[in-house]
């Protein structure tokens, strides 16, 4: 990374003007249509049937409104690798979702691409405060997941020390973070929750613990399930976003302002469609998040529908960045819940969970359709045995009610009763069928 003299841990280009930025990025769009073009037959297919059949007949960065859109059944038709832009002997690793939907999505890397990836999580890493010499507490899965190696790669390029712990074994989580001091946790929050109940478990106090920074990624955050963990861990929670299918996490992160996740506006081109009919939308409005990659050799992607939902803005940032942000991430399109004709984002439920002091951060959404109409139940904790589960639940279901518009019923389950994941929780349970 090159500096900037006002700010010697910065990238140069996070303060790039924004006509300066643009010339960049049509640059190097052209360079990933020309690769398109080249060796992705899909894709080339595709640009051909809209008219681009050579990277000089994008005159603008605008220009990319015209082209076609890329989709993850894209990925899961060509699967395994049938979207590389480079034979498979040059990839020197493969990362891939869960697949808990089909078939999981594979992402090819290239060296110059994980070369890429670990500058922009350094840089994401960096503006969210990790210094050289600070040691990291690495809780994200290592594998197919691209968390564990995202982090990991990207503070060993700051000069961190990074602690390789994974997920699991929370117990002895507990205890490495007193143990060995960490002074970053990275893991997704839900999972960072329960290394706080494992802590509390085992006796261990905040001041016997190190911790100053949680980076936390994988999964929607809502800033009462922040304030939650900031008092649980006793550290300052950061956001990160991400996807597969661009590189993992570092496309996206706060800085200190926390007034909206950074892009990496040099390595993806950042959209927002209306999700139904593809137009795109001006600045600042709600939508579908769209991104095409700058800068990969394995797998470019043009115009990728990622189905989060958010805005973006290039307004400028307090902390001085020129780089565009992401103010909301409200949640997934495929998570979305249509009940009885109102539509549901998981993250509003947890928002006004979160806001009554008696619940714990710990909750699933059940949809079951039990005759002609889906019929939706909260599942929830209380913070201790002792708070009264059946008037919480009570007041609950009114406080839904009243923020939503429809009826929704409360459980209030005992303290522990709920499933605790290593890594992404599984928040909503769909029980129709059909």
């Amino acid at each position: 990374m090159s500096a900037t003299s006002e700010h010697p841990l910065w990238d140069a280009v996070e303060t790039l003007g924004r006509t300066e930025l643009r010339a960049l990025q049509l640059e190097r769009l052209r360079v990933t249509v020309g690769r398109v073009l080249d060796a992705q037959p899909l894709g080339a297919a595709r640009l051909r049937d809209a008219g681009v059949r050579a990277p000089e007949d994008l005159a603008s960065v605008a220009d990319v409104g015209g082209l076609p859109f890329s989709a993850k059944a894209d990925l899961r038709d060509s699967y395994p690798f049938g979207l590389l832009a480079v034979p498979r002997e040059q990839l020197v690793r493969v990362h891939a979702s869960s697949g808990s939907h089909g078939k999981p999505t594979v992402v090819g890397y290239t060296r110059a691409d994980l070369a890429a990836w670990a500058d922009l999580m350094a840089r994401c890493m960096t503006m969210a405060g990790v210094r050289p010499g600070m040691l990291i507490h690495n809780a994200n899965g290592y594998g197919l997941f691209t968390g564990g190696l995202g982090f990991h790669d990207g503070g060993e390029r700051i000069g961190a020390t990074v602690i390789p712990v994974s997920g699991g074994f929370t117990t002895r989580q507990a205890l490495l973070l007193r143990d060995l001091g960490g002074q970053v946790l990275c893991a997704t929050p839900s999972y960072a929750l329960v290394i706080a109940q494992a802590l509390r478990e085992a006796g261990i106090e905040l001041d016997e613990l190190r911790l100053e920074l949680g980076l936390f990624g994988g999964e929607p955050f809502t800033d009462a399930m922040r304030a939650q963990t900031e008092r649980e861990l006793g550290l300052s929670a950061v956001m990160f976003y991400g996807l597969s299918e661009m590189c993992g996490p570092g496309v996206a992160a706060e800085c200190p302002a926390r007034a909206g996740l950074h892009v990496q506006e040099d390595h993806f081109l950042a959209e927002v469609i209306d999700p139904g009919s593809g137009a795109v939308l001006d600045e600042g409005a709600e939508g579908e998040l769209v991104f095409t990659t700058l800068a990969k050799e394995a797998l470019p992607l043009i115009r990728y529908r990622t189905g989060d939902i958010g805005s973006v803005t290039s307004a400028p940032c307090a902390c001085g960045r020129t780089l565009a942000r992401v103010l909301t991430l409200r949640g997934r399109l495929d998570d979305m819940l249509i009940v009885r004709g109102v539509n549901l984002f998981p993250s509003h439920v947890e928002h006004l969970l979160l806001a009554v002091e008696d619940v714990a951060p710990h909750y699933r959404l059940i949809v079951e359709r039990p005759r002609q109409m889906d019929e939706l139940t909260v599942e929830c904790e209380p913070v201790s045995a002792s708070v009264d589960r059946r008037g919480l639940a009570s007041r609950l279901e009114q406080l839904l009610r009243e923020h939503t518009g429809i009826r929704i019923a409360v459980s209030v389950v005992e303290p522990g009763a709920l499933p605790r994941s290593e890594g992404k929780a599984v928040r909503v349970v769909d029980r129709r069928q059909g």
